[in-house]
């Protein structure tokens, strides 16, 4: 039996929770597609939807992991390329490298007796192989969520994931569809290279501007613990006195509580609407030809419809049954755990404001020590895996009323997210010191942490 756990994705994700696996003396196997470490955020991966003038939309000191901080001189809200650097950077000084397989499909992963069987392609050469256990940390930006046109449009049709540089708008009449961060990132590269740019939009956002007197927002107000309505209602208070509604530039007002949807982080888009480069247009009702017709009965002719409209979960290498799929996604305990299988994991398939790479990495260093605990058979880890399977339906959402979008469908309350992961961690590090020694072929190179 082949004592390894598999690790799917080489991107933040999948590197942290190398590591993790590293630091606990827990042997495994990463699998990458591409030829290199970074995930989406390696615009040269081809499998990539990153675009050339991308930016994180949270600050630097906000998404970084702890130990392990951006390079001095970065700035504040880096591009790709910087970021794509620092995970390679990060993969060097963790010696992550030489534990991944490269160039490496999945094209199967099936539950055993044993384990998993996951049977991988590289270079046009198949093996299957026999794992303990299977890390899915691919990611959940890759499959593009396309809804279909009320008609047939004869212009060009791309979705966001197709987007690369602003030059695919010169010269054209470009509508976006959607208003998420993405979508106002692409209306404002349009902006500079297309004849007319129209946002089509169907409902309200709130829209935060990336810095408050001089500082990342996201890095504000979080020193005094507000209840959570109270701090619904001063937000929303707050970025209406300085941005104003949205409907003051020809948007839709959202119709629901500040952080019940992510908001979009980007100021540009409104200073953009109020200066007539981009014209708010509602919902399409139909197609015909280069005509779109729109929910208020006005039309317009267009070019190129952009579909910013996000991604939906895909891991086309497992069966949907397998994850405890319901609904929009897989029913996971703190999105990670699942209810019976106690050999699998869903890293990474988490959204939060303000959760940053470091909320993910302690979620790896959680399941570490979990896999840990539980190859010396400790009661923590059997504790765990009790409220595993009693709670695996319920969602860390700290009472926040989420939208019911697909896109929302993972995405809980950073403060009560982390919150259940260190409790959880404590528990399991307290059992710590009655671990017995992992044999000494079943540990990487590195021992124990």
């Amino acid at each position: 039996m082949n004592h390894q756990y598999a690790v799917i994705g080489a991107g933040p994700m999948g590197l942290c929770t190398a590591r993790q696996l590293k630091r606990f003396g827990i042997p495994f196997v990463g699998l990458e597609l591409h030829s290199d470490v970074g995930g989406l955020w390696d615009i040269q991966n081809p499998h990539s939807t990153m675009y050339h003038t991308a930016h994180l939309i949270s600050s630097k000191q906000m998404t970084e992991f702890t130990d392990f901080p951006m390079p001095e001189g970065t700035a504040t809200f880096p591009k790709h390329d910087a970021l794509c650097q620092y995970f390679q950077a990060y993969a060097r000084a963790f010696d992550l490298y030489n534990h991944y397989e490269f160039n490496t499909r999945v094209l199967a992963c099936t539950p055993n007796e044993q384990g998993w069987e996951v049977t991988t392609e590289q270079g046009g050469l198949r093996q299957t192989r026999q794992f303990k256990g299977v890390l899915i940390a691919t990611g959940t930006l890759h499959k593009p969520l396309q809804p279909a046109l009320p008609g047939q449009f004869e212009g060009e049709l791309i979705h966001g994931a197709q987007y690369k540089s602003p030059a695919q708008f010169a010269g054209k009449r470009v509508l976006i569809q959607g208003c998420g961060n993405s979508a106002c990132d692409m209306a404002v590269d349009a902006v500079h290279h297309a004849d007319s740019v129209d946002m089509s939009v169907r409902r309200g956002y709130y829209f935060l501007p990336k810095f408050i007197m001089g500082k990342p927002t996201d890095t504000l107000g979080g020193a005094i613990k507000l209840p959570r309505r109270l701090k619904q209602w001063l937000d929303a208070k707050l970025i209406r006195l300085i941005m104003g509604k949205p409907s003051q530039y020809g948007l839709p007002d959202p119709d629901y509580r500040m952080y019940e949807s992510h908001p979009v982080v980007n100021s540009l888009i409104l200073h953009h609407l109020g200066h007539g480069d981009i014209t708010a247009r509602g919902d399409i009702t139909a197609v015909a030809g280069k005509t779109v017709t729109f929910a208020d009965g006005r039309q317009a002719e267009y070019d190129m419809i952009l579909q910013a409209t996000g991604y939906q979960l895909h891991y086309p290498f497992i069966n949907p049954a397998d994850l405890n799929w319901q609904g929009d996604a897989p029913a996971l305990y703190l999105n990670v755990f699942h209810p019976e299988r106690r050999n699998l994991f869903m890293m990474g398939m988490v959204e939060a404001t303000g959760l940053g790479w470091q909320g993910r990495d302690e979620q790896a260093e959680l399941v570490a020590l979990y896999i840990a605990q539980s190859e010396s058979g400790s009661a923590s880890a059997q504790q765990l895996h009790e409220t595993v399977r009693k709670n695996a339906g319920q969602r860390a959402d700290g009472g926040y009323q989420y939208l019911q979008l697909a896109r929302m469908a993972y995405y809980v309350d950073k403060a009560t997210y982390r919150a259940a992961i260190a409790r959880h961690t404590r528990a399991l590090k307290a059992d710590w010191p009655a671990i017995k020694p992992l044999p000494a072929s079943k540990l990487n190179t590195a021992g124990n942490a």
